[in-house]
């Protein structure tokens, strides 16, 4: 490991990364160290990792070097690996774009969760074509103190497990994983968003995020949230034949999702670059005895 390893810190709606740039996957990131890098006391600070990394040189990406040049390697603040986080690719990409290694228009990310489709706009927001959601069968209820409601089960690529409520205040201090049941419907745990109307084709949403606790942002958590709202309002495009595009308010920001009648998902926002700098290898290494 050489004594100093570059990083930069990114957001998407406030959704914050930090950014390891290692195109031929050469610095190791055992959980320890990616929850030392995202400690916001006494590390860089972030709810998540992206580890920039050559597709052919990771060994869980390498089959997606045909597709896709570069490997989103995503990891939760806690340094869980997370199959796919939407701000994230959006962060990612805008890192590449900001190194120079890829241009305004059309490229393709590859992540655990398979390949995707990313266009950066003249003016500035980034696209990520999301795939398609799986809507798994079964009631689930979400509970926070003595208040519980029915949850649509959402697959994004990861699991969530959306609520509406009267008020976004219900979810409580999101501190810990709000309560769900069956425990089997997601057994390695799961993303849950409490959503509220705010005018048509437009929610507001507060997510407890599987590894990170609260965020301030969770794109695949907007795409849920999109897909479970044009459920309950009679607007599913694979229904209807009309793409539904919802305004998702995240406490961060503003993400647009649409869902089209092939039931492929798009989601648009903003991502941001704020710093750059070096970490001390020694101090990493430290992190880990």
């Amino acid at each position: 490991m050489s004594t100093r390893i570059a990083f930069l810190k990114g957001h998407g709606t406030e959704n914050d990364f930090v950014i390891v740039p290692d195109p031929e996957n050469t610095i190791d990131l055992p959980p320890v160290s990616v929850t030392a890098l995202c400690d916001r006391r006494a590390g860089i600070g972030g709810d998540g990792l992206l580890h920039v990394v050559r597709s052919a040189a990771h060994p869980e990406a390498v089959d997606m070097a045909a597709e896709a040049e570069w490997f989103m390697d995503y990891r939760n603040g806690d340094g869980s690996i997370a199959e796919m986080c939407g701000n994230g690719v959006r962060v990612f990409v805008r890192y590449l774009q900001r190194a120079g290694l890829v241009g305004e228009g059309d490229l393709a990310v590859a992540t655990r969760a398979g390949v995707k489709t990313v266009h950066i706009a003249k003016e500035g927001d980034i696209t990520v074509g999301m795939g398609k959601a799986l809507l798994p069968e079964g009631d689930v209820t979400v509970s926070v103190g003595e208040r519980s409601w029915p949850a649509r089960n959402v697959n994004m690529g990861n699991p969530h497990a959306v609520a509406f409520v009267d008020d976004l205040a219900y979810a409580g201090n999101l501190y810990s994983p709000p309560h769900f049941s069956p425990a089997a419907a997601y057994p390695d745990g799961v993303n849950v968003e409490f959503v509220a109307d705010r005018g048509p084709r437009h929610v507001a949403l507060r997510v407890y995020e599987r590894g990170s606790g609260e965020t301030r942002s969770c794109g695949t958590g907007a795409c849920a949230v999109a897909v479970a709202t044009a459920r309950r309002d009679g607007a599913d495009p694979t229904v209807t034949g009309t793409p539904a595009t919802y305004t998702v308010d995240v406490p961060g920001g503003t993400l647009v999702i649409t869902e089209r009648p092939d039931g492929e998902i798009e989601m648009t926002g903003p991502a941001v670059i704020v710093a750059e700098g070096e970490i001390d290898a020694e101090w990493l290494e430290d992190s880990v005895r």
